[in-house]
């Protein structure tokens, strides 16, 4: 995607802010506020994109598999970094086996890509380490459509990562110090795009239990590289507990003001 695009698609972004308020105030009289982004997706972004060959109030729709295998990039209202990963198909969330069917689309993967917006929002890419992706348990989340956040770490989860990237090996394990208070566990996936490696399979299959109770987990992905050079992926995994009051909710370990882009100025 072209830098102009870009700048175009973040400067279509902040136009509609005002009218997507206005949107979801509307959609929450329609349905329940767990609707809102379905509304959004369904009722206003494809029609469009059908329609008018425009996405707004998202920022970009891809329908080039249909809309059972399409998505919707969104900025969402709070922050100025935060965007959407959202299905144009009925998916209520990590719960739903469709994101475990063999044809089921990489969410993550298409997310990974929607950190361009961002970098467009900044006016400069930001490094890899930078970026997060998350997607919140069943009671950790407010919206019953699935949706992956896209936005900057946390300057304290990614140090402690970088800390403990040597132990971080190509299996789950847990991590020796808490994430934002609650006990992570982690895995490499090595390569520069996800690629095939889709983390709700690799949670699904990797963690016995994990695909008889997923809607009590969530799963973050945070890019990285290692010593060396070579660039992969910090995935993540957290699962609710009560007693400790624990949600799953992985988008703690993002920053919506994104303070770590402040912290690291563009060299000149």
């Amino acid at each position: 995607m072209s830098r102009i695009a870009l700048l175009r698609g973040f400067a279509a972004a902040l136009a509609v802010c005002a009218a997507l308020v206005c949107l979801v105030a509307t959609a929450q009289q329609q349905l329940t506020t767990r609707d809102v982004l379905w509304v959004v997706v369904n009722d206003k972004c494809v029609p469009d994109e059908l329609q008018k060959h425009d996405p707004m109030p998202c920022v970009r729709v891809d329908l080039d598999g249909g809309i059972d295998k399409g998505f919707a990039v969104l900025k969402d209202i709070w922050g100025n970094t935060q965007f959407l990963l959202i299905p144009t198909a009925r998916i209520p969330g990590i719960e739903s086996p469709a994101i475990l069917a063999p044809d089921a689309p990489n969410y993550f993967a298409e997310a990974w890509d929607a950190r361009t917006y961002i970098d467009a929002a900044l006016g400069r890419p930001l490094p890899r380490e930078d970026i997060g992706l998350a997607i919140n348990s069943d009671v950790g989340r407010s919206q019953d459509q699935l949706h992956i956040h896209v936005d900057c770490v946390r300057p304290d989860v990614q140090a402690a990562l970088r800390n403990e990237a040597a132990a971080i090996g190509e299996r789950w394990a847990p991590l020796d110090v808490p994430l934002a208070g609650h006990r992570y566990w982690a895995m490499w996936v090595a390569g520069e795009q996800l690629g095939a490696n889709n983390p709700f399979r690799l949670l699904a299959e990797g963690l016995p239990g994990a695909a008889q109770n997923m809607g009590d987990r969530t799963l973050v992905v945070i890019g990285s590289s290692r010593p060396n050079g070579a660039a992969g992926f910090i995935v993540l995994e957290d699962q609710v507990d009560q007693e400790s009051h624990d949600k799953a909710s992985g988008e703690e370990l993002l920053d919506h003001a994104c303070s770590i882009a402040a912290l690291a100025p563009p060299k000149n």
